[in-house]
C-alpha cells in the first residue's frame, strides 16, 4: 500500500506562532489563553501540562498575569478589560486575521460591513467585534440572496474560507449594492492547502485527514477531498481501522492547520506498519526467557564479541557463520565508535533481523535487544514516576535523543523550567528524567527533567513562603520586565516589584531603575501564601524625600526646579526625586493666566517661592508670581543703592549775596 502525503499538511504559520509565542512566555510568567490555543485537544493538553492554562473570560485571570490572544483574535473590548484588570497581554492573533480586523474596522465607517464565514466561530466572532453592532455574517449563498439592498458593503472572508462559497457570495452581494468593497482576506496557506488535498484526493483510493474535529478548517479540509474519494477524518493514529485499508493501493494523507507534525507523522507510520508490523514478527517476551537460540527472524541469540572494525561488530553465535551488527544497530547513540561499546570477548544479547545477508552471514540489532530488555523497567518508571539517568545521545529538532535503554526524546521545552536557546550545551550531559510517555507497540518513548526540577522548585516556593514575613530585606535577580512592574526570582519563587514601589518619583517603566539579570535588594510588602504571590519594594528602602522636607523647603524659601508635567490648574515642579510641588495657575504670573501653557512648558526650570509646605500630605505649594515681584523688589532697591548722592544745598548757597551791596 503506497501513502502520499500532502506536500501542504499541518501547522500553518498563524498556528506555529501563537504556539512558539505561548512556549516562550510559560517560561517567565503565569500564563493562561483565552480559550483553547488552537482546535486541537491533545495539542492543547500539552500546552496546559507546560503551564498554559485555559480560561473562558478575561475576569479568571489576575493582575499580574500574562494572557494569551489565540490565532484566531478577539473583539477590541477583551484588550480593555485585560487593561483594566491589570493583566498583560501577549497577542498570538495570526497576522492575516489581524489584516481582516483592521479592514473590518475600517470598513464600518462608511458602509455595512458582511463577514462571509461561520458566526460562531471565534475568528468570525473577533472580526465582527472590530466592525462594530451592525455588521453581519453569512455562511451560505441562500443567506446572501435574503439580503436587503444597502448602498454601501464592504464583504470580508473568514481567512479559512473555501474560496468558491466566498467568490459565489461576492457576485450575489452585487446585486444588492450600488457600491461593493471586496476584500479577499483568505489566508493564502488554506487556499494552498485545501487545492492540494484536492488534487491528491483525485489520484488515490483513500483520503486520511488529520486534525480536531471541532476545527472548522479541518472539516473544509475532509468535506473537499470527499468529493472526489473516501474520505476519513480522525484526530489521532489510534482511530485508524484496518477494514479501511482493504483492497487500498495508495492512500492520501493530509491535515489540518491545527495538527502538529508528530501527530501525523504517528497516523504514517501506523498505516505503514499495518501489512508490515515488524514488532508482530519479533517473538514475545516468553520467547526470550527461554532463550530460544534457533535462527529465525526476530529471535533474541546470544554470542562472543570475536571482532570489533570502525562500522560492524562480529560475534560468534556457534553457527555456521558470524552475525554481524552494522554501527546504526549497536546503540541507540549516533557518532561514537564500535569500540566505545564493546571489546572483543564480550557475551552480548542481540535480536535477528536476517538469518542471512548477501554474505550469508546473520544481522543482528544489539540495540533492538536492549530495548526489550528495557521495556518492562521503562513500563514500571512511567507508572511509577521513578527518576531515571539517561545520558544524552544527540541533539534533534525540537530535543535531545537519551540513552534509557531504548531510544528516549526529551522534546525541548521538557529539558529544564525556562527557555533552552542552545540545545548543544547538553550534548553528553546525564539528565535526570522521568518518563511521561511510553508505547512499547512502537518503541517511543518521551522523557521530562523539567517535571523534577519543577517539582523541586516547588518544594523551595513552599519553604521560602513559609519563612518570608513582611517587612524582611531579600536578595534576588531581576527575571522579567513588564510595563507595571519587575519580577523577581527570589529563588525558587517571583515577587513582584510593582512600578509604584520602585522610586518616589513617578517613572513610566521599570527599565528606568532596574534592567533583566540585576541583583537587587528589595523589601518584602506582603505575602499570599494562599496565592504564592509576594510584593516587593524598593524605594522603602531609601528614606522618604518628604522626612525632612520641612527643614529643606521652609516657608517663604526660595527654589528652583523642572517643570515636570503640566494640568488645567496649574504645573508641577520638580524639586528633588519624589517631591513635586504645585505652582497653581493664579500664581504663575501677576498677569491673568488662561493657559498654564503660555507661561510655562515641560522641561522649563523656574525660580519660585514657597508659599506652603505640608509633608504629612505630602504637599507643597510654590509661587512664581511671588518669586518674581520679589526679585523685582531687589532689583529695584540695587538700582536705587547704586545711584550717586546728591551735594548738600543749604538756602545761603542759592541766596547769593549782593556782591555790590
Amino acid at each position: 500500500m503506497k501513502i502520499i502525503r500532502a506536500e501542504k499538511a499541518g501547522f500553518c504559520f498563524g498556528v506555529k506562532r501563537a504556539l512558539d509565542m505561548a512556549e516562550r512566555t510559560v517560561l517567565s510568567s503565569s500564563t493562561a489563553s483565552l480559550g483553547p490555543l488552537i482546535h486541537n485537544k491533545q495539542v492543547v493538553e500539552k500546552m496546559e501540562k507546560q503551564g498554559v492554562r485555559v480560561v473562558g473570560e478575561v475576569k479568571e485571570t489576575e493582575a499580574g498575569d500574562t494572557l494569551i490572544i489565540r490565532s484566531h483574535g478577539v473583539p477590541p473590548d477583551i484588550y480593555q478589560e485585560a487593561q483594566r484588570l491589570q493583566v498583560e497581554v501577549v497577542d498570538a492573533t495570526c497576522p492575516f486575521v489581524q489584516k481582516a480586523q483592521r479592514l473590518a474596522a475600517e470598513a464600518s465607517k462608511t458602509s455595512q460591513v458582511i463577514v462571509v464565514g461561520d458566526r460562531q466561530h471565534p475568528e468570525v466572532q473577533g472580526i465582527l467585534g472590530w466592525a462594530g453592532v451592525h455588521s453581519i455574517a453569512i455562511e451560505k449563498l441562500e443567506e446572501a440572496s435574503e439580503l436587503p439592498f444597502y448602498e454601501k458593503l464592504s464583504v470580508l472572508a473568514q481567512t479559512t474560507q473555501p474560496a468558491a462559497n466566498f467568490h459565489s457570495i461576492v457576485d450575489e452581494l452585487r446585486k444588492h449594492t450600488k457600491e461593493l468593497k471586496v476584500h479577499n482576506t483568505i489566508c493564502n496557506a488554506t487556499e494552498e492547502r485545501q487545492t492540494v488535498a484536492r488534487e491528491l484526493a483525485g489520484k488515490v483510493d483513500v483520503m486520511i485527514v488529520v486534525g480536531g474535529k471541532n476545527s472548522a478548517n479541518t472539516r473544509k479540509l475532509a468535506g473537499i477531498c470527499s468529493e472526489h474519494t473516501q474520505t476519513y477524518l480522525i484526530e489521532t493514529a489510534d482511530e485508524l481501522e484496518n477494514n479501511w485499508f482493504k483492497g487500498v493501493e495508495t492512500v492520501g494523507l493530509t491535515a489540518g492547520a491545527s495538527t502538529p507534525d508528530w501527530i501525523i507523522e504517528e497516523v504514517n507510520k501506523k498505516m505503514s506498519n499495518m501489512e508490515n508490523n515488524e514488532m508482530n514478527e519479533i517473538m514475545n517476551m516468553e520467547d526470550w526467557a527461554a532463550g530460544m537460540q534457533s535462527l529465525h527472524r526476530g529471535a533474541l541469540v546470544k554470542g562472543t564479541v570475536v571482532k570489533v572494525t570502525h562500522d560492524e561488530v562480529f560475534v560468534d553465535l556457534g553457527w555456521k557463520s558470524e552475525g554481524i551488527i552494522p554501527l546504526k544497530e549497536l546503540t541507540v547513540s549516533s557518532n561514537v565508535q564500535p569500540s566505545d561499546i564493546v571489546a572483543v570477548g564480550d557475551e552480548i544479547q542481540a535480536v535477528v533481523l536476517r538469518v542471512e545477508n548477501e554474505e550469508g552471514n546473520p544481522l543482528l540489532s544489539k540495540r533492538r535487544a536492549d530495548e526489550f530488555a528495557a521495556a518492562d523497567r521503562l513500563k514500571e518508571y512511567a507508572e511509577t514516576k521513578q527518576e531515571i539517568q539517561g545520558k544524552v545521545a544527540e541533539v534533534v529538532k525540537g530535543g535531545l535523543i537519551v540513552d534509557v535503554g531504548m531510544r528516549g526524546f526529551v522534546p525541548a521545552s521538557q529539558i529544564q523550567p525556562g527557555y533552552v536557546e542552545d540545545l548543544n550545551q547538553f550534548k553528553g550531559q546525564t539528565l535526570r528524567l522521568r518518563v511521561i510517555e511510553f508505547d512499547p507497540s512502537k518503541r517511543r518513548v518521551v522523557l521530562s527533567q523539567k517535571e523534577i526540577l519543577q517539582e523541586e522548585l516547588a518544594v523551595k516556593k513552599e519553604q521560602l513562603l513559609g519563612t518570608l514575613q513582611e517587612g524582611d530585606v531579600i536578595s534576588g535577580t531581576v527575571k522579567r520586565l513588564a510595563q507595571f512592574g519587575a519580577f523577581i526570582d527570589l529563588g525558587g519563587v517571583d515577587g513582584l516589584l510593582h512600578v509604584s514601589d520602585i522610586a518616589y518619583t513617578r517613572i513610566k517603566h521599570p527599565s528606568e531603575y532596574v534592567n533583566v539579570g540585576d541583583e537587587v535588594e528589595v523589601q518584602v510588602l506582603k505575602v499570599d501564601k494562599e496565592q504564592g504571590k509576594i510584593s516587593l519594594g524598593l524605594k522603602q528602602l531609601k528614606p522618604s524625600p518628604w522626612e525632612n522636607a520641612l527643614e529643606k523647603y521652609p516657608v517663604g524659601a526660595l527654589v528652583t526646579g523642572k517643570v515636570v508635567r503640566l494640568a488645567p490648574f496649574g504645573a508641577f515642579v520638580q524639586l528633588e526625586d519624589g517631591v513635586d510641588a504645585l505652582v497653581h495657575i493664579s500664581q504663575l504670573s501677576e498677569k491673568r493666566v488662561n493657559k498654564v501653557e503660555d507661561i510655562v512648558t515641560v522641561g522649563d526650570m523656574v525660580q519660585a517661592k514657597i508659599i506652603e509646605c505640608k509633608p504629612e500630605e505630602k504637599r507643597i505649594s510654590l509661587s512664581i508670581r511671588e518669586a518674581a515681584e520679589e526679585a523685582q523688589a531687589t532689583e529695584d532697591a540695587q538700582l536705587l543703592a547704586d545711584q550717586p548722592e546728591a551735594p548738600q544745598v543749604t538756602i545761603g548757597d542759592v541766596i547769593q549775596p549782593d556782591s555790590e551791596s
